[in-house]
């Protein structure tokens, strides 16, 4: 009945306009000023669901904030963007629409994985060769085909990652959006991940590293500070405050590589904003916890790697496992099955140093969690041919459960919270007006976090990207 009513008031509005407009100002009489205001501001056609929305129905959502997943809803899609998230079955007449009945399925936010490393690694090789567009873009349509929505890139990059970050960031190419920390900074004598990477030794160094790389505009600042478990020198405090101290000036946010406590310590005194792996030496303390949390300072645990560190020394469980095997680089498979491989991981001096960090981080992510910091998904998957690309953050989800954190918690931190890290506002949730970059599961990942791998479809901005286990896709060569 409003409609009926408001539909002629629009017709005569438009009507009256144009033949007013044609008229010079001294012929317009005030009354038919008056009423071409009062029209003007009278009723409109109220909102309306577009006519070619994309509506999943009876699909139970799960919207990345940690709430309860939301059973029998329908999630009504426009161009790139969720229009309503409404009970099923009590819309109005929707044969216009495009509807896809979606009973028995979950829909979740896709992943943010705010630790990893693009285009560095091909079959075994890290050599600078591979860093090509073409390898970069490989990577991000596989972490894309196992439902990345985002990935930063920390610290190992070269030169032609910066057009592709922002031709990524703007939606030019396919796969992953693409962040970068560009070119990371290490301390001259230690372990270099790519010759692109800053090497200082003083704190003026340090400045002009920074300041060297603050007009590439890196979403983050990276700092490696460690000594490997004793085997290279460490950067120091004056180095890293120095690092720290100019990117703030700078308008940037720093994430450190660390491994133990008393650095974390240092770092967050310095006014890190990322904490980039866990705390592996030790139980984190309630003094560090609290100023953490007073700072804001995140906190990637990063499991994934320490789990992958010790797990070739049996056989893990997910080893036959096609989601696992399609995500490693070309050849790596043959490595991790051969009988020296097995041998040397079994034999490893340093093995019960690794478990025992391993362990440390479980306990620690936990804790850290419990007393409010805010953790984010990260894996440092691509830095290593063992730390594949796109199962490493599925693992990641069930190393965080492992640790004691609910999944749905656990789906929030890979979601929600690596978008508030990354300044993201229209991703990492799924809510009306939010983007429709969204995982759709066959089996519901709030039941057991596994699930999260019972991939059907990935979409993002509204449309469908990949279709499919990510196994079936790369294997058959879709990717």
């Amino acid at each position: 009945m409003l409609r009926s009513v408001i539909k002629p008031l629009d017709s005569l509005r438009q009507l009256l306009t144009g033949f007013l407009t044609t008229l010079p100002p001294y012929r317009v009489a005030p009354g038919c000023v008056l009423l071409l205001l009062l029209l003007r501001c009278g009723p409109s056609t109220p909102p309306q669901e577009d006519a070619a929305a994309l509506i999943l129905a009876d699909v139970t959502l799960i919207d990345g904030t940690g709430n309860a997943p939301q059973p029998h809803v329908d999630l009504v899609i426009a161009a790139d963007t969720i229009q309503a998230i409404r009970p099923h079955a009590t819309s109005e007449d929707a044969t216009d629409k495009a509807v896809r009945d979606m009973a028995g399925k979950t829909v979740m936010p896709l992943l943010l994985n705010t630790h990893a490393h693009v285009g560095a690694l091909k079959g075994y090789s890290t050599d600078k060769s591979q860093y090509t567009e073409a390898n970069i873009l490989r990577q991000l349509k596989k972490y894309e085909a196992y439902g990345m929505g985002s990935v930063v890139s920390l610290g190992t990059d070269r030169p032609i990652v910066f057009p592709l970050r922002d031709s990524s960031q703007a939606g030019q190419l396919p796969g992953a959006t693409l962040y970068t920390a560009g070119y990371g900074i290490v301390f001259k004598g230690a372990p270099t991940p790519s010759e692109q990477v800053f090497q200082v030794a003083t704190p003026e160094e340090a400045t002009r590293a920074v300041q060297e790389l603050a007009p590439l505009h890196p979403d983050l600042v990276k700092i490696w500070v460690d000594d490997f478990l004793g085997t290279s020198p460490k950067m120091s405090p004056a180095i890293y405050r120095a690092v720290i101290d100019e990117a703030h000036r700078q308008g940037l946010r720093v994430a450190s590589h660390l491994y133990y406590l008393e650095d974390a310590k240092g770092l967050v005194d310095a006014g890190v904003d990322i904490i980039a792996h866990s705390i592996r030496d030790q139980e984190v303390d309630d003094v560090l916890i609290q100023q953490m949390k007073s700072q804001g300072v995140y906190y990637i645990p990063t499991l994934a790697l320490d789990a992958y560190q010790v797990a070739y020394a049996q056989t893990p469980d997910w080893f036959d496992d096609p989601f696992f095997q399609a995500s490693l680089e070309p050849g790596v498979l043959d490595t991790l099955t051969s009988a020296a491989y097995q041998q040397k991981v079994r034999t490893d001096p340093a093995l019960a140093t690794k478990q025992a960090a391993f362990e440390t981080a479980l306990r620690n992510v936990k804790k850290l969690y419990e007393a409010g910091v805010t953790i984010a998904l990260g894996t440092d998957s691509g830095a290593q041919p063992i730390r594949t690309q796109g199962f490493s953050e599925h693992l990641e989800l069930q190393l965080l459960q492992q640790a004691g954190i609910p999944p749905l918690a656990v789906m929030k931190i890979a979601t929600q919270n690596g978008a508030e890290l990354l300044g993201e506002t229209k991703t990492g949730t799924l809510a009306p007006g939010q983007k429709a970059n969204f995982l759709v599961l066959s089996q519901n990942p709030a039941d057991d976090i596994r699930h999260t791998q019972t991939i059907l479809s990935v979409c993002k901005e509204g449309q469908e990207v990949s279709q499919g286990n990510p196994a079936e896709q790369i294997t058959s060569g879709k990717e």
